[in-house]
């Protein structure tokens, strides 16, 4: 059977790489004009970007843990951690929102001075560096949320420099300052949408809810209409990582016989159907007047 969660991996190295060099590279020039030009909202946004980096750094990390073989006493590797990640990284995006948002809500009852030319400029490259480490992860995102976390970072932060920009360049034409605040507002409600979904699916996988994309019905369906399968009982289906998915699952036959091609024809349809990559199936005869001891409602 193939292992997604390896391909996954090595496909976004690169990325990582590349979205780790860049941002390094951008808080290093950020703080540097921050500190010439005695901007502390530069300074600040430095600090927010190495926060980034960090991010990336965490997700790169746990995509790389969850390669490591399984030991006798990880039995399942560290597939896991993918999921903490994106969890923690959901979790730091929503406080960094918040902050940004109180700042704003600040920032419009008692404006600010007019941003500066060398702000808009450096913004404006935070755009572009932050929409191409973005793009890096746009592919993967649809399918991982732990390279989601990276993505909705790198966007978020190109949505908050973009929102530098229009304000900047708008309010040195009209001189309106709480244009400033308002985009910053309308920008950070654009991002919470997806932040919060982002959280969710973080949780849901944390504790073991059946991964979105999964009809646990119609799993239930054809396996009950399996030829010579009388019942099924035990099923339980479970993110081992955020690309890979396992099932467990006990079936009543009417077959004396333990039939590996019959085991493997209901694993590759699993895998093939529902991409479920660890599928482990216990046979069990009904003729037997001695039941399971997971036979029971509570056990589904």
């Amino acid at each position: 059977m193939p292992h997604h969660h390896h391909h996954v991996v090595s496909n976004h190295n690169r990325s990582f790489a590349i979205g780790v060099a860049l941002n390094t590279l951008f808080v290093i020039i950020e703080a540097s004009y921050g500190f010439a030009a005695q901007s502390l909202a530069l300074i600040a946004d430095a600090g927010h970007n190495l926060s980034d980096v960090i991010t990336l750094l965490l997700a790169w990390g746990a995509s790389y843990l969850a390669t490591k073989r399984p030991t006798e006493n990880q039995t399942y590797g560290l597939r896991k951690a993918t999921v903490l990640a994106s969890l923690l990284s959901a979790a730091l995006l929503l406080v960094a929102l918040g902050g940004i948002a109180w700042e704003a809500i600040g920032r419009l009852f008692t404006p600010q001075p007019v941003v500066g030319k060398v702000i808009i400029v450096v913004a404006a490259i935070g755009v572009v560096i932050n929409t191409l480490t973005a793009l890096l992860f746009a592919a993967g995102q649809k399918h991982d949320i732990n390279i989601r976390s990276a993505y909705l970072h790198m966007a978020a932060d190109a949505g908050i420099s973009l929102g530098v920009v229009i304000a900047g360049v708008a309010i040195l034409l009209t001189g309106w300052l709480w244009l400033d605040p308002l985009i910053s507002l309308l920008i950070v409600l654009v991002i919470l949408i997806g932040a919060w979904r982002l959280f969710k699916d973080s949780i849901k996988l944390s504790v073991d809810v059946v991964p979105p994309g999964i009809d646990i019905a119609a799993i239930k369906e054809y396996l009950t209409g399996l030829d010579s399968v009388s019942s099924i009982h035990d099923l339980h289906i479970w993110a081992l990582s955020t690309s890979e998915t396992a099932l467990t699952v006990h079936l009543v036959t009417t077959n004396d016989l333990i039939d590996n091609a019959f085991l493997r024809q209901v694993q590759v349809y699993l895998h093939d159907t529902y991409d479920i990559e660890h599928a482990t199936i216990q046979l069990e005869n009904n003729n037997n007047e001695v039941n399971c001891t997971l036979d029971r409602p509570e056990c589904l």
